[in-house]
């Protein structure tokens, strides 16, 4: 990619999307392109027409997308697959009708089998069936994918479907309603020992396995795989090593500080008992994740801290 090349990142105020515009800004990309949702609706087809139709823009990092936990996808599956499809439908076509050939679409590990083998191979996909509790948001990201490869095939096109596994770092989402498992135990933990509780409470029985990867190392393979040309497919994105629940829980209890006891509230779902992606395909190419949980825990705690210890009761939905 030339360093001039004008990049639309879609979804730049996310945790995926600011990493991007941070990494591509680092690497002297000089036109970052970046619309708040005021200025472009991507819900709105005819004014992602209109803007792909003014700017001159060479490649899309599609990194919007509605996004959730288990309790926010139990709750609000129609807006979870409305407002996916709709965003990925809008952006992928109108990108193709105004001549942009480089696209990379972000997926989640989510859109594989709920039990299908381990590691996952990008070959498992539609093998059998998905894991109930986001099944909706996961048939919007399966279809996104699957645009991406039609217009490849039809048009010519070169846009890259990225499957990353579970996410976390600057900029994640820490509200208890609708945040993922690793932002969600780092508030937890932090909230239990601020107000000196005894007990943390984790959602179900601790034993599903997680594979987490920092949204800086995404946006280091998405930089890899705009720089290498590559044309098209779809492409897992991990570290390639996982842990339980029970584990990440104990690993970000040390990191916050909170020593007290960890229960696990067998009420609630544990979602799909294994996602360890396999990273081979990506690894063939010659890229590796290269931040570690421990390191990466540490410092998006730090952020954390930063960001909403001060004026807790106002910035987050809540607090106690």
């Amino acid at each position: 990619m030339d360093k001039t090349a004008r990049i639309f990142v879609a979804g730049h105020r996310g945790m995926v999307g600011s990493a991007l515009v941070r990494r591509l800004q680092a690497d002297g990309y000089i036109h970052v392109l970046t619309r708040t949702h005021a200025e472009l609706d991507l819900l709105d087809q005819a004014a992602v027409r209109r803007f792909f139709s003014d700017e001159r823009i060479d490649a899309v990092l599609l990194a919007a997308a509605r996004v959730g936990g288990i309790l926010a996808n139990a709750t609000q599956p129609a807006d979870f697959i409305y407002q996916n499809l709709a965003i990925e439908t809008n952006v992928i076509h109108a990108a193709y009708e105004a001549g942009v050939t480089r696209l990379v679409f972000f997926g989640s590990s989510c859109i594989y089998p709920k039990t299908c083998p381990q590691p996952i191979e990008e070959t498992y996909l539609l093998s059998s069936p998905l894991e109930p509790t986001n099944e909706p948001y996961a048939i919007a990201k399966i279809a996104g994918l699957k645009m991406c490869e039609a217009y490849n095939r039809q048009y010519g096109t070169k846009f890259v479907a990225l499957m990353p596994t579970n996410l976390y770092g600057p900029n994640d989402n820490y509200d208890l309603r609708t945040s993922h498992v690793l932002p969600a135990l780092i508030r937890k933990a932090h909230e239990a020992k601020l107000h000196g509780d005894n007990v943390l409470t984790v959602w179900g029985t601790g034993s599903p396995r997680r594979e987490f990867l920092h949204v800086d190392d995404l946006a280091d393979a998405t930089v890899f795989v705009l720089e290498r040309e590559v044309t098209g497919g779809l492409l897992n994105v991990g570290v390639g090593t996982d842990l339980s629940i029970c584990e990440i829980a104990h690993q970000v209890a040390q990191v916050v500080g909170f020593d007290g006891q960890i229960v696990f509230d067998t009420s609630k779902p544990d979602g799909t008992p294994r996602k360890l992606l396999d990273v081979s395909r990506l690894a063939g190419m010659g890229w590796r994740a290269r931040i570690g949980l421990r390191e990466g825990i540490e410092t998006t705690y730090r952020e954390f801290v930063a960001r909403f210890d001060k004026e807790r009761e106002h910035a987050l939905p809540g607090w106690r």
